[in-house]
């Protein structure tokens, strides 16, 4: 199997244990390339400790993990090369400018012109605008995308979103989404985990479910819905959520 092929993401049989808590009881998760893999579970279901497995911040007790197609365990310095990690919080300096921020990662990947690297990123991300001011009066959502954006510097094949909505707003979620559907419409492999089943339902190509350590159900969202008998169809009118709402009055288009 060529590289190119072969999964962007590749992990068989992961174990980690904290003292006497097993966390992961032996994972398995193949990432197709170019495309959006969501792990969804509840808090403290392991993914956050995947994702640290998987980005070589912590390292496995039994199994194998395959990023890009480099050995976790005995290739970290390649996987990290192959890599941006944009953990649950967004990881920029609030008293530098959006742009500022940008060029900073820039420089310290030792990247020619980064003055136009961020300008690209800030017109990507919608966020141009935006770049001359400070990221302390940054909206959350704006706070996130500029996160992401600074992920991408350096145009890593593999990028790992660790709850990346948490504590968003609606508008703020909606940013977000539409950020991760450019990534991967980009050809980069994105996987997210999430405690949000809807954020799921929206991004993802495939979804894996993580319980009690054990991945118990992965396929896509049609495959998954199939696991359930059908439903009964029956006329019920159907009634706007508090959300539909909410994004209705604000003007925002929820899909």
């Amino acid at each position: 199997m060529s590289v190119t092929s072969a999964p962007a993401i590749r992990v068989h049989g992961l174990t980690k244990s904290f003292k006497d808590v097993d966390v992961l009881r032996g994972v398995d998760i193949d990432v197709a390339r170019g495309s959006i893999f969501a792990l969804l579970g509840s808090n403290g279901a392991g993914k956050t400790t995947v994702v640290r497995i998987l980005s070589t911040l912590l390292r496995a007790d039994g199994g194998t993990a395959v990023v890009n197609g480099f050995d976790v365990a005995a290739q970290p310095a390649d996987v990290r090369e192959s890599i941006s990690l944009t953990g649950q919080f967004a990881a920029v300096d609030e008293i530098l400018t959006g742009r500022e921020n940008l060029v900073m990662v820039a420089r310290l990947r030792h990247l020619k012109d980064s003055g136009t690297i961020a300008d690209r990123l800030l017109a990507r991300f919608s966020l141009t605008d935006a770049g001359g001011r400070r990221v302390a009066t940054y909206s959350g959502g704006m706070r996130r995308r500029l996160d992401i954006a600074m992920s991408l510097i350096g145009n890593p094949p593999v990028v790992f979103l660790d709850e990346p909505t948490t504590g968003l707003d609606p508008e703020a979620r909606i940013e977000v989404w539409h950020a991760v559907r450019e990534l991967a419409a980009g050809g980069t492999t994105v996987l997210l985990t999430t405690q949000y089943l809807e954020e799921a339902e929206q991004l993802a190509d495939r979804i894996a479910i993580l319980h009690q350590g054990r991945i118990i159900v992965e396929g896509t969202l049609a495959e998954l819905k199939k696991l359930l008998p059908a439903a009964t169809v029956e006329y019920v009118e159907k009634q706007p959520t508090l959300e539909d709402v909410f994004l209705a009055l604000v003007g925002k288009d929820p899909r």
